[in-house]
């Protein structure tokens, strides 16, 4: 066999007897936008001819031996007689083509164009050649090749018209993923991985194990013509709670049976692991690693995709729309509420027309592969267009209302005293506050907020209003952090009060910061305040409050996420009004320096160094410093100190080496006490052939 031109010998008898098939795989890959994809099989896309080159023992002549092509799929074969060009049927409407390339009649090499009809199943085929003639009949099977969804096809549902939108959404290989929270947007790369060996067979493997096709795989195969259907499916089968699915979700506990999810950078490794685990699920992920799994499996398929990032993104369980959160009266954030909202919440956005819904809803689809809530009996969500979000359109498939919510939903504070409810204020601004993806060509972010609600949004707004709610509003309050804070800085809070009433007031105002993880609940307070306020009629006064850095770096934790309220109180008619704030503190950064800067050349070392300087106030005892690397490290990198000085440094040198061309991340995370990750830094290198 010739392995450059992917050949393959075949045997059979007959008067004219098949010696070999050649793929054209250098062709089919380049004129279908497949290379990379696959070093064993064709992959093509489905509506666009392919190439084949059949080689005979002796001349073929097509007056007394007729070729057949034969694609089968698990026992649905379909035969496809080889015609001449003028035989042929429309590709885009009738049953699947193969013509003979003129001029190749009576030779020993004959080159055929097969085509597959715009709706053929996503899938591998298996191919079989039969000769025929009036005395017998001999078939070949050969090579199994992959068809794809084509978005270079008009025809194709998933068509996308600017070939800059398909580089980004089809062929880009590396992502980002917006995390932190609206007021200190933390940028974090991700390596989709679609051209790593073994990804496109896990891709389709995951379809293979799917309930779906488990259950009824003629039913399967005939609905995986539908994108729609497809995005349904992968979607269910990223998390592992209804099926063989990818990943385990966990969000609390130990990691120590597991790999935490913050340590993933790429898909690849993911999918690997699974595959290789005979399909039990991989342990652990979170959002952005659901998402990030199942952009790359719908990019590899041929579904544009791209990963979403939702600020304050509700998770409305009881389906009302609104979000309740109870505060004490001295501003302490309760755990009383089924509801909840994360800070940021990570889903992925496919593009496809709809020809279930009509045109006004073809475009970008919410599909969400988080294990949240069951859509009918099962853990998966969507697909449902961006479009009926902003319309407010329940009506329309799937789980619209679910969605919205997780936008636009209404948040419900509730002051408690006593165990008494003694204020209620309604937010309609905070959920949904920014949602982010990667614009085209560029990691800087795309701003998405007015494709979902249908008017813009303060992207940054820094301050957050309460007014009371018994009639007319007197008192109004609003919170604002000064800036983005960074591990080592002092966090300034201001607070204004307005007294909207013409008489003086006695105020007692109370700010109160709790540590919470970006999808939870606070946890104990770790600083809190409290003043006596005069204030004469009309006044607006604006006070000032500062955290300095040893009174919140022993309650850092998880992505060092502050929730901050202050509650002011009227002694005399004791009306009380509540304002919020979440923001993040950013972590300190570790430096990666590459000699070379960040292009390197493929199988030559390259020295690396890697650091770490202490800003906090206290001793880090101990510590430890992790540099990986996909496809530039065999394995990962260490270094230890038993003491690390305010101040200290602690350093890593090593050598890195790619054996492959393309985006390569290096991931550097200090640890410590082994267990609380202090900083992690991400270091994009591009990989050219030596």
């Amino acid at each position: 066999m010739d392995v450059t031109r992917q050949t393959t010998h075949i045997t059979g008898c007959g008067s004219c007897t098949l010696k070999c098939l050649n793929f054209e795989v250098h062709k089919n890959h380049k004129d279908h936008e497949t290379q990379g994809l696959s070093k064993k099989l064709l992959v093509v896309r489905r509506g666009k001819p392919f190439k084949l080159t059949l080689i005979f023992e002796n001349v073929w002549n097509p007056d007394s031996v007729s070729l057949v092509l034969e694609v089968c799929l698990e026992g649905l074969p379909q035969r496809v007689p080889v015609l001449s060009c003028d035989q042929l049927s429309d590709p885009l409407s009738g049953p699947w083509s193969a013509k003979i390339y003129p001029g190749d009649i009576l030779s020993r090499s004959v080159t055929i164009y097969m085509c597959s009809p715009v709706t053929a199943p996503v899938a591998q085929y298996d191919l079989t050649v039969l000769t025929e003639t009036r005395q017998n009949r001999s078939s070949y099977k050969v090579k199994p090749f992959v068809l794809l969804f084509n978005p270079w096809l008009k025809a194709d549902p998933v068509y996308m018209q600017l070939d800059v939108d398909k580089e980004e959404y089809i062929k880009n290989d590396h992502g980002v993923v917006y995390m932190g929270t609206n007021l200190n947007v933390i940028t974090r790369p991700w390596s989709f991985g679609q051209y790593e060996a073994g990804v496109l067979e896990a891709c389709l493997k995951l379809l293979q194990v799917s309930p779906h096709h488990l259950s009824n795989k003629y039913k399967d195969y005939r609905r995986r013509r539908d994108p729609v259907y497809v995005s349904r499916v992968l979607c269910a089968m990223v998390n592992c709670n209804d099926d063989l699915g990818i990943i385990k979700g966990k969000w609390q506990g130990s990691w120590k049976d597991g790999v935490r999810p913050t340590d993933w950078s790429g898909s690849a490794e993911i999918l690997h692991s699974w595959v290789s685990s005979n399909c039990s699920p991989v342990s652990y992920g979170q959002c952005w690693v659901f998402a990030s799994v199942l952009c790359t499996v719908m990019r590899v398929l041929g579904i544009p995709s791209r990963v979403v990032t939702i600020y304050n993104a509700a998770h409305d369980t009881d389906a009302t729309l609104e979000i309740e959160e109870f505060y004490t009266s001295k501003g302490e954030k309760l755990n009383m509420s089924n509801d909840s909202i994360w800070n940021f919440h990570v889903w992925v956005e496919c593009w496809m027309r709809r020809p279930d819904l009509g045109a006004e809803f073809d475009g970008w689809q919410v599909v969400d592969p988080t294990p949240q809530e069951r859509s009918n009996g099962m853990f998966v969500c969507g697909p449902c267009p961006v479009a009926a979000i902003q319309q407010k359109r329940f009506d329309v498939q799937y789980d619209a209302a679910f969605i919205y919510a997780s936008v636009d939903a209404e948040v419900i504070r509730v002051i408690v005293h006593d165990r008494l409810q003694v204020e209620r204020m309604v937010d309609t601004e905070s959920v949904g506050k920014l949602i982010y993806t990667k614009k085209v060509g560029s990691d800087n972010p795309e701003n998405l907020t007015q494709a979902y609600k249908g008017k813009k949004r303060d992207k940054q707004a820094a301050t957050v209003r309460g007014t009371s709610r018994r009639g007319r509003p007197s008192l109004e309050v609003s919170l604002k952090i000064d800036g983005m804070v960074s591990v080592g800085e002092s966090i300034h809070v201001s607070v204004t009060i307005t007294n909207h009433s013409s008489s003086p007031r006695i105020l007692m105002e109370h700010v109160n910061a709790q540590m919470k993880e970006y999808n939870k609940g606070p946890k104990q307070c770790f600083w809190k305040t409290s003043r006596k306020v005069h204030m004469q009629p009309h006044q607006v006064l604006t006070l000032q409050d500062q955290i300095s850095p040893s009174e919140y770096e022993s309650a850092l934790a998880g992505d060092n996420t502050v929730n901050l309220a202050v509650v002011i109180k009227d002694v005399w008619t004791e009306e009380r009004v509540l304002a919020t704030q979440e923001f993040n503190i950013s972590s300190p950064q570790i430096i990666i320096e590459i000699e070379g800067e960040n292009r390197i050349q493929m199988n030559r070392k390259h020295k690396a160094h890697v650091s770490f300087i202490n800003i906090f106030t206290k001793a880090l005892s101990p510590v430890l410093l992790t540099v990986t690397g996909s496809g530039l490290l065999e394995e990962k990198q260490e270094a230890s100190m038993l003491h690390l000085m305010p101040g200290k440094k602690i350093k890593k040198n090593l050598y890195i080496m790619a054996s492959s061309p393309g985006t390569k991340l290096l991931v550097a995370t200090v640890l410590h006490s082994h267990y609380y990750i202090v900083a992690k830094s991400f270091y994009k290198v591009s990989v050219i052939p030596a």
